[in-house]
């Protein structure tokens, strides 16, 4: 990891909690039992990505259902999410002092999220971390998610930082090609899949099970004040 990174840019679900089952779990209920689809658990994970009405998309077809209906769809889905979550809910671990470290040496942070703010706020409040973060994008805030490149050069923006001066810390293909796409360096998390999955990408840099990794410490120290 020889670089120098003046920001760091989080997904969140599966990236600083490992909460992507929950989801998983969450959309196989919707899709199969409310909505009748026939898909699997393990067909449901691999189209998790993007925005909920995407996801919907993918699977039913574009115009299946309208914009109303959606949106609540996508409501009830993370009220299934948070009530089965919360009482799980906690950092990977290490996270809550690589931020510390993070923040003490200089580094910028932001997050870059295809949830929903209902989601973005759940965690953020319920594990008082709001205060590391100088920019969030959620899916509200983008007209394109990943593996787009708008959630995370709208955060690049925000921080005031240039891309290739960007770490970002994903857990998906999608969201490391979204990183790729964007022109930044990523570190993967290896919460939902496998490092094998990631052989597309030439822009990972690291992979990690959690914020232990004593590779991280390359990133914090070349930026130690």
């Amino acid at each position: 990891m020889d670089i120098k990174p003046k920001a760091f840019l989080f997904d969140l679900n599966g990236t600083m909690i490992n909460d992507m089952a929950f989801h998983n779990q969450a959309w196989h209920s919707i899709l199969t039992q409310d909505l009748g689809a026939h898909i699997s658990f393990e067909a449901v994970k691999k189209e998790m990505y993007g925005k909920n009405q995407d996801l919907l998309e993918r699977v039913f077809g574009a115009g299946h259902f309208s914009q109303e209906q959606m949106d609540q769809i996508s409501i009830e889905k993370e009220y299934r999410y948070q009530s089965a979550y919360k009482k799980h809910l906690a950092l990977i671990n290490g996270l809550g002092e690589f931020l510390e470290q993070a923040k003490q040496s200089g580094i910028l942070m932001a997050i870059g999220s295809a949830a929903i703010p209902f989601n973005i706020n759940f965690v953020l409040d319920n594990l008082n971390i709001r205060s590391y973060f100088k920019a969030i994008v959620s899916a509200e805030d983008v007209m394109y998610s990943k593996p787009a490149p708008e959630t995370f050069i709208k955060g690049a923006e925000i921080l005031g930082i240039s891309p290739a001066e960007c770490v970002v810390f994903e857990d998906a293909p999608k969201g490391v090609e979204a990183a790729m796409n964007a022109g930044m360096p990523c570190v993967v998390l290896t919460t939902m899949h496998t490092a094998d999955e990631f052989s597309d990408y030439p822009n990972i840099i690291a992979f990690i099970e959690d914020y232990n990794d004593p590779g991280l410490k390359t990133l914090l120290n070349q930026n130690s004040k």
